[in-house]
């Protein structure tokens, strides 16, 4: 593969576009992106293709730039498809992670578990000469139905693919290792088309021995931007965003609600830099609305952050105390990692002040850099969860976007070896 190869991808699952943004900056090139929610596409679209002329896909003409399933897109444009045969360096994505989370029920019989069936083919049909996959650690860990991981059947349908066999890597790592702020351990799967990791010096490596290569890397990558610490504390990822000391003033882009008025400050530690690149001083970024608390629940909320074990989940005692059902509440320690970022703003309590975290404060955690911007509705409820992708669900189930930068930075270095 020659060195000046244009390095392309197309993104499944795309989200938000965390993913996207991370290749974007190892500097691959997106061809495009399918996204089914139309909250989460629009954020994509905003950020990767229609901001300040920052157009990061040369979307092809004869596909809507549009909402849609990886369905949709086979039904409908596979003689298009088959036209890229062999032309695509990457293909990624994290199919939705429901049917494997821990958190959830697991159900191998899950519909949106056969959206990996739907990936496997459009990898078939394209024959990229790179795969990237990203989920929760439960897509590697068993069912109790079959005793088999549903990782074990996609890897296994990758070996034998028929025309372009894949050699698979596969690791459970935690994003803290690329310097993102929390542990959130995530499956990763990087897989080489077999004819392109014949004329590589892996061959022949197993898992650990190619994600040590991953390993370096991420530790190259943070001494490079100066986060050279074993991990980046939660204070340095979000100490600016306090409401204390600061002026509160009307949230920009939701009425009756606050925000801060953001100043940069005078000293920025080294994550902050990174995440303040690109915009300038004081510029504030978007999704700052702070949460509206019934007083009885700032009272809760302060008595809870005076009493709690900060970075660890509530006590029974004081779950008990507050009847409180949720059993992963916690409240975030300045000094520690913050806990997996979720969808749901109410999982974690600010480590000083008696609220929950804004949209803004979990992108941080996320690693999404300021200029970034999130659209659509903050929340939704009722029926409308099942439609609707607010910004702190995009947010949480977004990649973050340093940790797909630092491995889009590996699958780099690998095509220019090959």
């Amino acid at each position: 593969m020659n060195k000046d190869s244009n390095m392309t991808f197309i993104d499944l699952f795309a989200g938000c576009g965390g993913l996207s943004l991370g290749l974007v900056n190892a500097g691959f090139k997106g061809v495009f992106a399918i996204e089914k929610t139309p909250d989460a596409f629009s954020t994509f679209i905003y950020n990767l293709k229609n901001k300040d002329k920052k157009d990061s896909f040369n979307w092809p003409s004869w596909l809507p730039c549009r909402s849609m399933t990886t369905l949709e897109l086979l039904e409908n444009y596979k003689d298009k498809l088959k036209a890229l045969e062999g032309t695509i360096s990457l293909i990624t994505g994290g199919p939705p992670c429901q049917g494997f989370s821990l958190a959830g029920l697991r159900n191998p019989e899950d519909p949106r578990n056969r959206l990996t069936e739907e990936y496997i083919e459009l990898v078939s049909i394209i024959k990229p000469k790179f795969l990237l996959l990203e989920n929760v650690k439960g897509f590697q860990m068993a069912f109790e139905k079959d005793k088999k991981a549903y990782s074990e059947h996609v890897i296994a349908k990758l070996e034998k693919l028929e025309g372009c066999n894949y050699k698979v890597f596969k690791k459970v790592l935690p994003a803290s290792i690329f310097g993102v702020p929390q542990l959130r351990p995530r499956f990763i799967m990087i897989a080489i088309r077999q004819d392109i990791v014949n004329s590589l010096k892996i061959k022949n490596y197993k898992d650990d021995m190619f994600f040590s290569i991953v390993e370096k890397k991420a530790l190259d990558y943070k001494k490079k931007h100066g986060l050279n610490k074993e991990i980046t504390k939660l204070s340095d990822a979000i100490g600016d965003l306090e409401i204390s000391g600061k002026e509160l003033v009307e949230c920009v882009d939701s009425k009756n609600f606050q925000q801060i008025s953001y100043k940069t400050p005078s000293k920025m530690n080294s994550y902050l830099k990174l995440m303040r690149k690109d915009i300038r001083r004081n510029e504030a970024p978007n999704s700052l609305r702070l949460p509206k608390h019934r007083d009885s629940t700032l009272e809760k909320f302060k008595y809870i952050i005076k009493h709690a074990e900060k970075g660890k989940s509530l006590s029974k005692q004081l779950r008990e105390r507050f009847k409180m059902k949720k059993q992963c509440f916690t409240v975030l320690s300045p000094d520690k990692m913050s806990t997996t970022i979720t969808t749901l703003p109410d999982d974690t309590l600010h480590y000083s002040e008696p609220r929950v975290l804004t949209v803004r404060e979990n992108a941080r955690i996320q690693s999404f850099p300021d200029w970034f911007e999130f659209q659509g509705k903050y929340t939704t409820g009722g029926h409308r969860r099942r439609e609707d992708c607010p910004r702190y669900t995009q947010v949480g189930n977004a990649v973050p976007p340093l940790m797909a930068e630092i491995l889009g930075l590996v699958i780099k270095e690998l095509s220019e070896g090959a």
